[in-house]
């Protein structure tokens, strides 16, 4: 019997699963995947920042605010033409869903008109499509939904209480009134968070409680680790456990069955066992490419070894022995890496 999908969970519900033993944890967590998914199969996304840098925000992980010296440049929108050939590169390769990012506070409505425009483009090619732009109101996640957007990434990225250590220039009110505009335009929503930025396991806990009791689960939920970047304040911050990245996990899949679970940022500093205890533990979505704005992602060739050596296969792209033979496009535009495209909404 399939769990049920809740939205009621109590901190120390939360609490208590991280606390489990770890192996009982994974035999938790891999047996509420099975109930939902297909345990071998994984989600792949290309992503593509198509605005960086000169982000007014100060979120403390990120090279594309323009208060900290991190060597990225501000750069104008990519025109339509610009991220279309993108695109189509990415649809001819394989990719079957587009993410794009644009290192906004919060678009001005001629700005989500210019979007528009570019989702629609792309939408046009046959891809699904994901954009994260910063903070909407009603109407510009209305527009962007007509254009035929498909998701909008925009994460919460920590607990409540520790989210004050890391950003103010927006409340996390903001974040959550986003994410009402976004369902309510009819969206699907990706939005989940990063650890290891100094924060609890109590806290850690606290994050996926919000997302897990949001009034609908994310379809999918980008889990972080940080990447840390010399310039920003959380550089030079403890690292953390990789195990404690993988109950991250494995909680994750617990608290929100349906949804997938993606490995995003911090990927490139996992080591393959890591990864591969991340798929047992109920991850099921990547990023694929050689790189993942400002921060390396593990080589196309690397992934496609890996998913053979643990029989995986794409969602999308399923050939003889479920090996992957898409090569997906480089996204090598800048963003702080944490799978936000850096609008400072991750």
């Amino acid at each position: 019997m399939a769990q049920p999908i809740r939205h009621d969970w109590t901190r120390a519900e939360v609490a208590a699963l991280f606390a489990l033993p770890f192996n009982e944890l994974l035999h938790r967590a891999h047996s509420v995947h099975r109930e939902h998914h297909d345990p071998n199969a994984v989600q792949v996304s290309t992503l593509l920042s198509i605005k960086t840098g000169g982000c007014p925000e100060d979120c403390a992980y990120c090279p594309q605010a323009a208060r900290y010296d991190t060597g990225v440049e501000a750069q104008k929108l990519m025109s339509v033409d610009a991220v279309v050939a993108r695109a189509q590169a990415a649809k001819d390769a394989g990719a079957s869903r587009f993410c794009m990012g644009a290192a906004w506070r919060s678009p001005k409505d001629r700005d989500v008109l210019k979007v528009a425009e570019i989702v629609r483009a792309v939408k046009g090619l046959g891809l699904e499509t994901c954009a994260t732009l910063g903070m909407l109101n009603g109407e510009q996640a209305a527009t962007l939904k007509q254009a035929g957007l498909d998701y909008y990434n925009h994460n919460l990225d920590t607990a409540p209480e520790f989210y004050g250590e890391i950003i103010h220039t927006r409340q996390y009110q903001d974040r959550l009134d986003t994410l009402e505009h976004v369902r309510e335009a009819g969206l699907k929503t990706c939005c989940g968070g990063i650890v290891g930025m100094g924060e609890t396991r109590e806290q850690r806990a606290g994050l996926l409680q919000t997302l897990a009791n949001l009034p609908e689960h994310p379809e999918s939920v980008p889990i972080n680790q940080l990447v840390q970047v010399e310039g920003t304040p959380l550089n030079g911050v403890q690292a953390l456990d990789p195990f404690e990245f993988v109950r991250s996990i494995a909680v994750a899949r617990i608290l929100m069955p349906a949804s997938m679970v993606r490995l995003s940022a911090g990927r490139q500093q996992m080591d393959d066992a890591v990864q591969a205890l991340c798929f047992f533990a109920g991850a099921n979505s990547i990023f694929y490419g050689e790189k993942l704005l400002t921060t390396g992602n593990p080589d196309v060739e690397h992934d496609r070894a890996l998913f053979k050596r643990l029989d995986l296969h794409s969602l999308e792209v399923v050939e003889e022995a479920n090996t992957v033979h898409a090569d997906i496009m480089e996204a090598d535009s800048a963003g702080c890496g944490h799978g936000c495209g850096c609008s400072a909404a991750a």
